[in-house]
């Protein structure tokens, strides 16, 4: 990673944040306006340069603004976000909605990966190590800008319908992070694309594995999905029940 200067990294985590609200690519003016940047727009177009030479940012054919691109996710996945954590407001209601399947796997599953589509917005994945996959919020992700070019949607769900796909993509991932997070060339060949997906290994009391995560744009919102995605994997081991 080339060190950045804090100016850099600041236009770079503002740039990040606009994109993800608004899935459009970012113009200097625009920072200029809605960030406390305390640069000028020379400045901060200089910078955005700078910032797409060093391979941080795109610019896209159609547009004068600049996206991120999956390095520069990963760095602000890593260094530069704020979590923010699940109220206990949300984490009980999250619990007292799949408490009453805590003793049947199957319906938990179905019932938990729901929620979490629910909760992120995004598409929910649950898989198990008895060849089990649960997805749910299929219709979450035709909100989305990305996935109104069929091409993108039709690659995402190809993928979701194997299974083996899932399987050897998790367990290839061996950092110890406690929440992995897989954007671009990290997806393997299938899926190509401008995705995102956060994921979370689990083991029950009886030996149950398996991975629970979010799949969606490059741009999820991290901030949230993470310690989302993180609690659900939390919660799996905490009230399952005989299985």
């Amino acid at each position: 990673m080339h060190d950045l200067t804090q100016r850099q990294i600041d236009i770079l985590k503002s740039l990040i944040e606009e994109y993800v609200n608004t899935a459009e690519p970012v113009g200097s003016e625009t920072l200029e306006k809605k960030y406390n940047l305390s640069a000028s727009p020379a400045t901060i177009r200089n910078e955005m340069v700078r910032l797409t030479e060093l391979g941080y940012l795109k610019k896209p054919h159609t547009s004068a603004g600049r996206a991120p691109t999956p390095i520069a996710m990963k760095l602000y996945v890593k260094q530069l976000m704020k979590e923010k954590e699940l109220s206990v407001a949300e984490e009980v209601a999250v619990k007292e909605k799949l408490w009453d399947h805590r003793e049947r796997a199957q319906r938990f599953l179905k019932e938990l990966t729901k929620s979490l589509a629910e909760r992120t917005g995004a598409l929910a994945l649950v898989a198990t190590n008895e060849g089990d996959l649960y997805a749910a919020g299929y219709a979450n992700i035709l909100d989305m800008p990305e996935f109104y070019d069929i091409d993108i949607t039709r690659s995402l769900l190809s993928a979701i319908d194997e299974f083996n796909y899932f399987q050897t993509l998790c367990s290839g991932v061996l950092d110890d992070e406690d929440v992995h997070v897989l954007l671009g060339e990290e997806l393997g060949a299938k899926l190509r694309g401008p995705y995102g997906f956060v994921f979370t290994r689990f083991q029950t009391p009886m030996h149950l594995e398996g991975e629970v995560g979010v799949l969606g744009p490059v741009r999820l919102n991290y901030t949230l999905v993470v310690p989302t995605v993180r609690y659900f994997g939390d919660l799996i081991e905490e009230i399952a029940k005989g299985w």
